[in-house]
């Protein structure tokens, strides 16, 4: 490789069709990094990357994934191994959330909640651990306030989120042995399409998909020895 070689470096978002991945695709193509996105749609995950190309183009990939499936995550990091040839960043973001009494929570949306938002982060790290090590790179998880504040009719949603931020918190004990780091992000009131929410201009309070971006374009930039690794973030003024 030559001295004037410049690496361009690469990162696969899960759930990046919409919402918070999608702001943190933006984000990241406009400073130059390449993106790939999945989703379990194929039309979803096409159609962004439509759009994110209009940034840059030829920096976004879709990829057709299911979190919930490891074989299908460890694909899906080949997949950008065999595009670009490294992956420098993982931000695990794929999320579903029941908010529903407990009594009314089923076992098919107990299961969907936490092999989603649990079981889906810790398959995502062991499909990226291996290029994440080569790349001494950073696995950021979106995590939630919900994973510090428990409330009614969240259950399965704060099961979830309390074990992700508790999950990512030892993982980044265990991977900054091998020069990864590691970080957990936990938004609170985000204008995205959680819960079947349509967002709108009565959103303009809560945080946007792309500030959660920014944070994430904040992290990497950090210098190596500084690792902020759990960040609470709220809208700055109280929702209406």
């Amino acid at each position: 490789m030559s001295a004037n070689t410049t690496i361009i470096r690469t990162a696969l978002i899960t759930g990046g069709s919409k919402g918070i991945g999608y702001g943190v695709a933006t984000v990241l193509i406009k400073e130059g990094i390449r993106v790939a996105i999945t989703s379990r749609s194929e039309e979803a995950a096409q159609q962004a990357v439509q759009e994110l190309n209009k940034i840059k183009d030829g920096y976004a990939l879709a990829i057709v994934s299911d979190v919930r499936d490891f074989d299908s995550q460890q694909q899906a990091v080949a997949q950008v191994l065999q595009t670009w040839g490294r992956l420098d960043y993982f931000i695990a973001n794929a999320g579903v959330g029941h908010l529903v009494p407990f009594q009314d929570l089923s076992l098919e949306q107990w299961h969907e909640t936490i092999d989603t938002n649990l079981t889906g982060v810790f398959y995502g790290a062991k499909a990226a651990l291996d290029a994440l090590k080569t790349s001494k790179g950073y696995f950021i998880t979106i995590a939630s306030l919900a994973g510090a504040n428990f409330f009614e009719k969240g259950t399965a949603y704060n099961a979830s989120k309390f074990g992700l931020v508790g999950f990512t918190q030892a993982l980044m004990l265990d991977l900054r042995n091998e020069g990864i780091k590691v970080s957990t992000i936990m938004p609170g009131s985000v204008a995205t399409y959680f819960n079947n929410h349509q967002p709108s201009e009565k959103d303009a309070w809560k945080i946007q998909p792309e500030d959660i971006g920014q944070i994430v374009s904040d992290l990497i930039k950090m210098p190596a020895r500084t690792l902020p690794s759990k960040i609470e973030v709220r809208p700055s003024i109280p929702g209406k």
